[in-house]
């Protein structure tokens, strides 16, 4: 009797440390599952935001009878939305999957408990019904060689009573789980179906963007000399707009230079000094201008763009150029697509070093930020002058719009000193 007792208690234990185990585990599995899907979704949410918005720019350059090279970037970069979509489509299938084999894993595991439980439970109740009826049980208690036996004997029928009444009810508690597991399982599978049929359409749309890429190519291709004459407009622009900066630059460093010399010659210093300083061919900057270059590097990777919407048409470096063969594409800094009108917004706090306006580039505003500049390209009614301080997302003028092809890019630039910087590393994500 006292090995029975002992063995109940045990039982009675690990199961409970069983159940305990288990709910740790499934919580933790559902917290990280939770945010998995939290994070798939934002991206989805993402993607999609950017399929309509090209969707839209995509339909207002269809107005346009004829097929321009702006028409060209709109459809690869929908493409490169929609292929990341299809992507992330893919990838909560596959997480749907997962999810179906562990509530089918589940069901079977839980089913196989409940069978066990249950073909116990028969067994307890066939060895009541034999040993444990009123005057069995008071024979078997009143037997006892002493009070003490006598009082163990009934507190092991309270326990077997207890522990059949617990099974009783992890009986129930199984087959209720067993049940939301199999709404789980329909749910997930409705699910599924949604998922396969949205990226069945999503790869149809794809297709057709292929295609329809394809097409604009050829078309493209076909104005080879119309090409090659715009291309060289721009390059020109492109490089009157560099001589421009780094003249401002070499300005500056003369003028701070000059500054050196005057003040080397108020503290009564030698000639070698002033040379020296000319020889360094360095900024003097201030303190206001160091701190204002440390906060600008510290927000590197943070800075907001230089408009509300908008997507990186053209990026930076050399590359292919989207159409004619064996030729390369020099840009300085980046060219963001956006809509006609949009407000352009300085990405840090400044002072205006400039405000110019070229063929092609239409005007252009520098802003800088201690040791590193930014400059705006192809703007209209620009909101700002020379000199002037300006605040981080002040906006200093509007996106000039090509009434040709229905096309608003901005190009903007970012250096540090005298070298060109990649602007997708500064920029925050969108």
């Amino acid at each position: 009797m006292i090995r029975r007792k002992l063995h109940l208690s045990r039982l009675m234990h690990a199961t409970w440390l069983l159940a305990v185990l288990c709910s740790f585990l499934m919580v933790a599995g559902f917290a990280q599952s939770a945010k998995d899907k939290d994070k798939l979704q934002r991206t989805k949410q993402k993607l999609e935001e950017e399929i309509r918005y090209t969707t839209d720019l995509l339909e207002k350059t269809r107005q346009n009878k004829e097929t321009s090279l702006n028409k060209l970037q709109i459809l690869a970069k929908q493409i490169k939305s929609r292929e990341a979509l299809i992507n992330a489509i893919n990838r909560e299938l596959n997480d749907v999957q997962v999810t179906m084999a562990v509530d089918s894993i589940q069901i079977n595991r839980m089913s196989a408990q409940l069978h066990g439980m249950k073909s116990e439970y028969a067994r307890m109740i066939a060895y009541a019904y034999r040993t444990m009826n009123g005057h069995n049980k008071l024979m078997f208690i009143f037997s006892a060689r002493d009070f003490n036996q006598a009082y163990q004997r009934l507190k092991y029928y309270q326990q077997y009573a207890s522990y059949r009444r617990h099974q009783a009810e992890r009986i129930e508690s199984t087959q209720k789980a067993i049940n939301v597991h199999r709404m789980n399982l329909a749910d997930v599978k409705n699910q599924k179906l949604t998922l396969v049929q949205s990226k069945l359409s999503e790869k149809q749309k794809l297709d057709r963007e292929k295609t329809e890429k394809t097409n604009t190519v050829k078309e493209l291709s076909s104005r080879e000399k119309q090409l090659l004459a715009t291309l060289k407009t721009k390059q020109q622009a492109a490089q009157k707009l560099e001589n421009a900066i780094e003249k401002l630059i070499a300005d500056d460093i003369k003028a701070s230079e000059e500054r050196m010399r005057k003040k080397e010659s108020k503290l009564n210093k030698t000639t070698a000094a002033p040379k020296a300083a000319a020889a360094h061919a360095a900024m003097d900057y201030t303190t206001k201008e160091k701190e204002l270059s440390s906060t600008f590097s510290a927000n590197r990777g943070r800075l907001p763009w230089p408009c509300d919407r908008g997507f990186i048409s053209g990026s930076f470096g050399e590359h292919a150029h989207p159409v004619l063969e064996h030729v390369k594409v020099k840009n300085n800094g980046i060219d963001i697509m956006t809509d006609q009108g949009s407000a352009v917004k300085s990405v840090f706090g400044g002072k205006v070093s400039r405000v110019m306006s070229f063929p092609t580039l239409n005007s252009v505003v520098i802003i800088r930020h201690g040791e590193y500049l930014t400059v705006y390209s192809n703007l209209d009614d620009v909101s700002v002058r020379d000199g002037q301080e300006v605040s981080v997302k002040q906006t200093i003028g509007k996106v000039h719009a090509n009434s040709g092809d229905q096309k608003s890019e901005l190009h903007f630039e970012l250096w540090r000193g005298k070298v060109i910087q990649n602007p997708e590393d500064w920029l925050s994500g969108k």
